[in-house]
């Protein structure tokens, strides 16, 4: 098994002339790909960063993350992304749990660097990317004064190649320790799993400091085409698709949902995407079959998460609107290569087909563990299985399920309601353009089924039209006993909906938040 920098490396001699990378005006091969890696390698050498220093990057989608993460490999050091999104003291807090000692700053986060330089205590050498800065090392210029042959100094598979914090949904952020080994299994899984080529060209809009990152490698791997977005921008984004041709795009159905809502998006040429994929959370029904109505039968689905970057796929073949498998729509599909998935009790026993229970995983791609959290990693190992924190069931036939997020489930009057299930059939009505539903405390129910509705544009509905909507679904005890009309919802840079930010909202001030 390889390594992040093995794959830069590799693919420069399979590749060397080929397009490898497009980010507005630049445009590398895989040969200066390659180069510009080894440059930056040496120049972090020159300054003397080794085995046992971090990387912290404060970017925005570039080419250059890329670049940091095969540099870093190739001199066996690892990567801290960083949230862009995050406040300083937020930034603070994962650079010293992260003991990072260098701290990268891209265009716009500049600043930033003189507001954390008396914080973070560790960092010995700030880099800007894109613009100088006085007094601090500029990143062209560091390669540009560099070696452009290869270090040769590369990282032991089984070492830690990324640290990537994960707040998600439950809380303050965890360092996720992610091995050159489990990174390359879940590399690799893609590559296979969705048949990329060199003939694919990928349309990059998710961050690069998350997980979402793997159709980069993906397709690097093979030898395609990456073309990055800076940010999730609609219409610069179909513009690189009909510009550069791309064959594929990976995005959150929140993002596909804006989509469907723009006027002209018919205004481009979208023929040569062969391939929709979509993750990061479940995309409701009634929003899927109208993308699949739009953009085609195109669309394929992986489950997965932070912790490991594999989980299970549901294939173009399972995406069918109509008949006996348009009950696969709802599946998160069977278990990638790489992976085995099993759902246990809550005593952690083997759950028979159809049963509910927690989601558990073994397989290579499976983290290292928590960073300097032993009692956290033991907990989630226990049995050997990574237990994810989501519930569902798999059927006889093997595809896994998803009811929800364990920690999300509402007890109203000693019944149990899964957020989701009710969010579903919320989006299926015309008006509604996103949905949350949370607990909320309540004095009847000691907690109630809440929701949050935002409307798509020049539509409206009561709040006890909705209600009905749902009774007619539901059973009663599922349905909503309020909604609330918001013009927008928290979302992670991903696109998720927060559900924690929606129900911090109604638990403010009270004694107790459940869950």
């Amino acid at each position: 098994m390889y390594t992040i920098g093995d794959l830069c490396r590799k693919s420069a001699l399979s590749w060397p002339d080929r397009t490898a990378l497009v980010f507005e005006e630049t445009r590398l091969t895989y040969r200066q790909l390659d180069e510009r890696v080894n440059r930056l390698a040496n120049a972090l050498k020159a300054n003397g960063i080794g085995k046992n220093d971090r990387l912290a990057v404060l970017a925005e989608n570039t080419h250059k993350y890329l670049e940091i993460y095969f540099a870093a490999s190739k001199i066996g050091i690892s990567v801290t992304p960083l949230n862009f999104r995050l406040s300083d003291s937020e930034i603070t807090l994962i650079v010293n749990d992260a003991e990072a000692t260098v701290f990268l700053a891209a265009d716009g986060y500049e600043t930033k660097i003189e507001a954390l330089k008396d914080q973070c205590k560790n960092i010995r050498f700030w880099i800007t990317l894109d613009n100088p800065l006085e007094g601090v090392a500029f990143y062209e210029d560091m390669l540009a004064s560099a070696s452009p042959d290869d270090p040769q100094e590369d990282s032991d598979p089984e070492e830690m190649a990324i640290l990537m914090y994960t707040g998600g949904t439950t809380g303050l952020p965890k360092g996720v320790m992610m091995s050159h080994k489990g990174l390359m299994t879940g590399i690799i899984g893609a590559t296979i799993q969705l048949s990329f080529s060199r003939k694919d060209a990928t349309c990059f809009v998710l961050p690069l400091f998350h997980v979402s990152f793997w159709p980069a490698f993906s397709v690097l791997m093979a030898g395609g085409k990456v073309v990055i977005n800076r940010s999730p921008d609609l219409n610069g984004m179909l513009k690189l698709i009909q510009d550069e041709k791309c064959t594929h795009i990976n995005a959150v159905p929140t993002i596909y949902g804006w989509m469907l809502q723009m006027a002209d998006v018919d205004a481009y040429d979208l023929s040569s995407l062969r391939l929709i994929t979509y993750a990061g959370s479940p995309f409701p029904l009634e929003l899927l079959k109208q993308c699949m109505a739009k953009f085609g039968p195109k669309f394929e689905q992986a489950y997965a998460m932070t912790e490991c970057m594999n989980g299970t796929f549901l294939s173009m073949e399972d995406h069918v609107i109509t008949g006996p498998k348009s009950r696969l729509l709802t599946s998160a599909g069977r278990p990638m290569q790489s992976v085995s998935i099993g759902i246990v009790d809550t005593e952690d026993n083997f759950l028979s087909p159809n049963e509910v229970g927690e989601v558990v995983i073994q397989s290579q791609c499976v983290m290292m563990g928590y960073w300097k959290n032993p009692k956290l990693t033991e907990e989630v190992f226990r049995g050997g299985w990574y237990h994810t924190g989501d519930m569902g069931y798999i059927d006889e036939e093997g595809y896994l399920f998803m009811v929800d997020r364990k920690a999300d489930m509402i007890v109203t009057g000693g019944e149990n309601v899964y957020p989701k299930e009710v969010e579903d059939i919320l989006y299926s009505h015309p008006a509604v353009a996103m949905a949350a539903v949370v607990s909320a405390p309540d004095e009847k129910w000691g907690e109630r089924v809440q929701a949050v509705i935002v409307l798509k544009p020049d539509q409206s509905v009561e709040e006890d039209e909705l209600v009905a909507f749902c009774k007619e679904k539901l059973g009663g005890y599922k349905c909503p006993k309020k909604i609330e009309f918001w013009e927008s919802l928290p979302t992670t840079p991903v696109g998720k909906i927060l559900r924690k930010d929606v129900k911090k909202k109604f638990w403010e001030g009270e004694e107790r938040s459940i869950g």
